[in-house]
């Protein structure tokens, strides 16, 4: 492997942590996408993809397997949503109704508990057998494979939720997150660890204003009624 693309080669040293060119260019692509996706930039998708290439080099080498598995999930969607975007449906950049944000039902949630729950320990029993089915390919041990399970089949499952505009996917990505930040830090990723901390706070605010959004339609709605 290309030594800048190894996790123990430094970039630079800040308050006596190592930073490596992978682990530092990783964040900064992957912070990009996401503001750039904020401002509904069609770049956040090309940006994204460098992103998860260098997070799939990382978490490998830290035995993050299912983090790294992920990866290959987000690579697709980052280039099915460049596509998407780059060819919108004739009228859709024109059209008025808009999806709107939604809360879960009680099936939905109890999908969710469910497919998470059994989710994390059939991808948690896979990754822990990983170096003895394949030991050629991975050498070492996965690392925490049922946390690391955890971020991976709850990142899926909300990221279809968010798809539909559901208030709950904000709380799970919160949940997501706060897991990633410590699983980051104890592996020694740690400047990857703050990404995922930032996350969490925009995911806070993509919770409350999501729920302002929501409210909203109820206030507009007895206007109407009212008028």
């Amino acid at each position: 492997m290309n030594h800048l693309f190894n996790v123990n080669t430094e970039f630079f040293k800040v308050l006596g942590y190592s930073m490596s060119y992978i682990e530092f260019f990783g964040v900064v692509f992957g912070l990009l996408a996401v503001w750039l996706s904020a401002k509904a930039n069609i770049w956040s998708w090309p940006v994204g993809i460098v992103n998860v290439v260098l997070a799939f080099l990382l978490y490998y080498q830290v035995q993050l397997y299912p983090d790294m598995f992920l990866q290959v999930f987000f690579f697709v969607t980052n280039i099915i949503g460049w596509w998407r975007w780059a060819n919108p449906r004739p009228g859709e950049e024109d059209r008025k109704q808009e999806l709107k944000v939604s809360y879960m039902n009680k099936s939905q949630i109890l999908l969710t508990a469910i497919v998470g729950t059994a989710g994390t320990f059939i991808l948690g029993g896979f990754a822990s057998n990983l170096h003895h089915w394949f030991p050629a390919v991975f050498a070492l041990p996965s690392a925490y494979p049922y946390v690391d399970s955890f971020i991976t089949v709850m990142s899926i499952v909300t990221t279809f939720y968010m798809i539909q505009k559901k208030i709950e996917c904000w709380i799970i990505w919160i949940l997501v997150d706060i897991v990633a930040t410590y699983l980051y830090f104890i592996k020694g990723v740690k400047f990857y660890s703050v990404e995922y901390f930032i996350f969490t706070l925009i995911a806070s605010f993509g919770l409350w204003h999501w729920i302002k959004e929501y409210r909203s339609y109820g206030a507009g709605n007895a206007q109407s009624t009212a008028s």
